[in-house]
């Protein structure tokens, strides 16, 4: 997805090129640096998922708002206006080329860990051929029943 502000006084469109934005003064820290006095220094954050952008206010003084009205948090719909303090942007969106995809890190575990028996009361585990993992009884395990 494309996402982008245009400024309503005139100049360069932003691209919203992360999932998450943060916005503000404060250089350095912000994603979109707003030199403006009006602006807080951590004003707010546009989050980018699913083919929507979300925004949240970050306890600014001057507020954000959308359509005129301030919020704490909203979404934003192609075509809405969103003002950071009194800095003022039309909100852009519509289908793009998609970024290369995020590597998963995730780790897939092909079966369960068979445990030791000391660690489950003294009973015993069994893993069969599907994963499944079910706690014997001490007779089905051929134990006596006694502690």
């Amino acid at each position: 997805m494309i996402a982008q502000l245009v400024p309503l006084e005139g100049g360069k469109p932003i691209q919203l090129e992360n999932d998450i934005t943060v916005v503000g003064r404060k250089k350095g820290l912000c994603d979109l640096y707003l030199d403006h006095h009006s602006v807080s220094k951590l004003q707010c954050v546009i989050v980018k998922t699913d083919g929507l952008l979300f925004v949240r206010d970050l306890c600014s003084t001057n507020g954000t708002k959308v359509n005129g009205q301030r919020v704490s948090r909203g979404a934003l719909l192609p075509g809405d206006e969103l003002a950071f303090a009194s800095v003022k942007y039309r909100v852009q969106m519509g289908p793009g080329e998609s970024r290369a995809p995020t590597v998963d890190k995730t780790e897939m575990m092909t079966s369960f860990p068979v445990f030791a028996p000391s660690l489950v009361d003294e009973r015993i585990i069994e893993q069969n051929s599907s994963s499944d993992v079910r706690l014997l009884s001490d007779s089905e395990a051929g134990g006596d029943g006694n502690k």
